[in-house]
């Protein structure tokens, strides 16, 4: 399985953090894609084993861990990780910091104000959509700090020839009109959404071709299976893609029919190389996605919009390209570099350093 977006983000925020200064150790589980990444970029890596029921064991030697070395921030970016870092510095002398990029409701809003309530010192909601809802569910508004997810902004995109050359490798030409998704298969990511959008433009656009990229657990469902089948090579499931760049640089369009979605940190990603969106009008992706500027946004769970915003990209390669640009640009606003200087500015506000700003 590969790397979710949550884990890429914390990778991200770790590299900046090491080129400042700051030593880290990563907890993650035992034969992990992050584990495994982590450890390949020269990292520190906490292990926790598997077939520990509750994380026991390893919530103990990484209690040990912390009580060892001076550990000053305990950063989660889940919310099991949380639970986990409450329970292994209960009574330490450390700050807690815990990341809410989800948008699902808690099934009960007291757990959840006293979870991120009382067990952590600050709460980075990564998007204002987010940020509402941990409002909603009592947590106090001075807790909260809104730190969108960041991306890596290229200082070139390649050329229309190297475009060419890239399709012509993956094995398309310069007349298809190719669309993407990346994202776990899940009922809250729509690849279901686009697969049904896809039958619905067959006609209209037979040289359109659907690139849907990741894994989770509804990618071998029956259901998407047959339908997949059913349209006969106009939609592509792929695995999880390691050169996230190159699979956006053969995109016209970056498509993301979520129905539940906190921001969208693939969405950040397709717009720093210049492809416009489509996204659902959902959670955090109003605020990166930008009607009329960057892309197009659509009501949830429904294929014929998400159809009609793509017969429109395509059918305006002029109007395609303004917005990619824009929509580049707009991605500056939501650069690594910008995630890495909030979050740290955060980190030393907690622990009272004089060169917090």
């Amino acid at each position: 399985m590969g790397l979710r977006g949550g884990q890429q983000q914390l990778l991200l925020l770790a590299r900046g953090l090491h080129k400042r200064g700051h030593d880290q150790l990563i907890v993650s589980p035992e034969s992990s894609a992050l584990e495994s990444q982590a450890r390949q970029e020269g990292f520190r890596v906490f292990s926790l084993p598997p077939h520990d029921p509750a994380h026991a064991h390893g919530i103990f030697h990484l209690r040990q861990q912390l009580i060892a070395e001076p550990f000053e921030i305990l950063h989660s970016h889940d919310g099991r990780g949380q639970s986990i870092a409450w329970l292994a510095s209960c009574g330490l002398p450390v700050r807690r910091v815990a990341s809410r990029r989800v948008t699902f409701l808690p099934r009960s809003a007291t757990l959840h104000r006293l979870k991120y309530g009382l067990t952590c010192d600050a709460v980075i909601a990564v998007s204002s959509f987010v940020r509402q809802q941990l409002i909603h569910v009592g947590l106090p508004e001075s807790k909260i700090e809104v730190i969108p997810d960041g991306a890596e902004i290229a200082a070139e995109l390649p050329s229309a020839e190297t475009r060419l050359q890239l399709r012509a490798a993956w094995g398309f030409g310069r007349e298809e009109f190719l669309l993407g998704q990346v994202g776990a298969f899940t009922w809250e990511k729509g690849q279901d959404v686009a697969i049904e959008a896809a039958a619905l433009l067959a006609n209209k656009l037979p040289k359109a071709r659907w690139l849907l990229a990741g894994d989770g657990p509804l990618r071998s469902s029956p259901q998407i299976r047959v339908r997949v089948e059913e349209l006969g090579g106009r939609v592509r499931l792929m695995d999880s893609v390691q050169d996230l760049v190159d699979f956006l640089d053969l995109l016209d369009l970056f498509v993301m029919p979520s129905r539940a979605e906190g921001l969208g940190s693939s969405v950040l990603l397709a717009m720093t190389r210049g492809v416009p969106v489509v996204a659902s009008r959902v959670g955090g992706l109003p605020e990166i996605v930008k009607e009329g500027d960057t892309g197009w946004l659509v009501p949830p769970d429904s294929p014929s919009a998400l159809a009609d915003a793509v017969a429109a990209a395509a059918r305006d390669r002029a109007l395609l390209s303004k917005f990619g640009s824009n929509a580049r640009e707009c991605a500056r606003q939501f650069s690594s570099d910008i995630m890495l200087a909030r979050t740290e500015a955060l980190y030393l506000r907690l622990l009272g350093r004089s060169d917090a700003p």
